[in-house]
């Protein structure tokens, strides 16, 4: 879908008033959903979805409905993520391709290329590497002329798919080219927005360390990686935190210490995982402490104390994900 007019930014035409508290609500809830757990936000989010579509549909506008379809697009992708979180991937990529298809309409190519990463995000913790690739470079390919962080997470998605799939040049590529990104990055409309639309430098060095961590011959980059995302997220802001990357960063050292034999290490990394509350127990984290525990199982650490006791946890853990507060 194209227009002739104006590349549209979120935070114009505030005028009118239900694309304004569509604005202010998404902004909030944006800024939240990094930090406090998913149930806590799934109402709200969903609210705030069905005020936009009924802006849309019982007040139509040619002139401003653009600009809800943005800010809808926003709400339909924060709602895919609690699909995702939830473990319901199915409803999750339902969403997803809703998402696209409000951006299309806003004719706003960002938006269109952060659907596809939240596309590539659900294949990928799915255990679906190659069609998260395709997702990832399809968004990259969308946003070549943008210049937000939104480019430096798909760079970011596509390095941890290329990982899985065992490709360490084009994994080393894709982080290459996000620290290319990031260097030339300028805000845009969704960063102005905040917490889950935009990708710290926090996150995109979580990435980083996750997906060097699927290479154990890169586990001294994945260390590398996760410690300096670690210290990213506890020196900044709480506010700026990421439960989700964090928890990712903490496997992702753990298994490359895993990788190292060093299951000592692996555990200290790991406590703090161990120790979240349900509603944190989000897909992303339940996937990357299974991670850790398959490593465990390698032949050499059958008989080790520290590694059964660590695989112990896991299994108490395990047990218990977020998504259980919904069956």
């Amino acid at each position: 879908m194209s227009h002739d007019t104006a590349a549209l930014d979120l935070r114009r035409d505030l005028r009118d008033g239900a694309a304004a508290r569509l604005h202010r609500d998404l902004a909030e809830l944006a800024c939240r959903y990094p930090v406090e757990p998913v149930t806590a936000l799934a109402g709200q989010l969903l609210e705030t979805q069905e005020l936009g579509f009924t802006a849309l549909e019982t007040d139509p506008d040619p002139d401003r409905d653009r600009h809800r379809y943005a800010l809808v697009a926003v709400a339909t992708g924060l709602m895919a993520h609690v699909g995702h979180d939830l473990g319901r991937g199915h409803q999750a990529m339902a969403l997803a391709r809703t998402m696209y298809a409000c951006a299309d309409n806003a004719d706003h190519g960002c938006l269109r290329s952060w659907a596809r990463g939240m596309q590539s995000l659900i294949a990928y913790w799915a255990g679906r590497p190659q069609e998260a690739a395709r997702f990832a470079e399809s968004g990259s390919a969308m946003a070549a002329e943008a210049t937000g962080t939104v480019t430096c997470w798909l760079a970011g998605s596509q390095a941890r798919a290329h990982a899985v799939l065992g490709a360490v040049e084009a994994t080393r590529l894709a982080l290459v080219r996000a620290d290319d990104l990031r260097e030339r990055h300028a805000s845009d409309d969704l960063d102005a927005l905040g917490g889950q639309l935009t990708f710290s430098l926090a996150r995109q060095h979580s990435y980083a360390a996750q997906a060097y961590a699927m290479l154990p011959e890169c586990a001294q980059q994945a260390a590398h990686e996760a410690t300096r995302a670690l210290a990213l997220f506890g020196s900044g802001p709480a506010e700026h935190r990421s439960y989700r990357d964090e928890a990712a960063a903490r496997c992702a050292l753990a298994l490359s210490r895993v990788h190292t034999g060093e299951p000592d290490g692996a555990r200290d990394a790991l406590v703090p995982v161990l120790s979240l509350d349900l509603p944190r127990r989000v897909t992303e984290v339940m996937v990357s402490v299974d991670r850790v525990y398959t490593a465990l199982r390698e032949r050499r650490y059958a008989d080790a104390p520290v590694a059964r006791q660590l695989r112990d946890e896991i299994e108490f853990f395990a047990q218990r994900p977020a998504s259980a507060l919904t069956n």
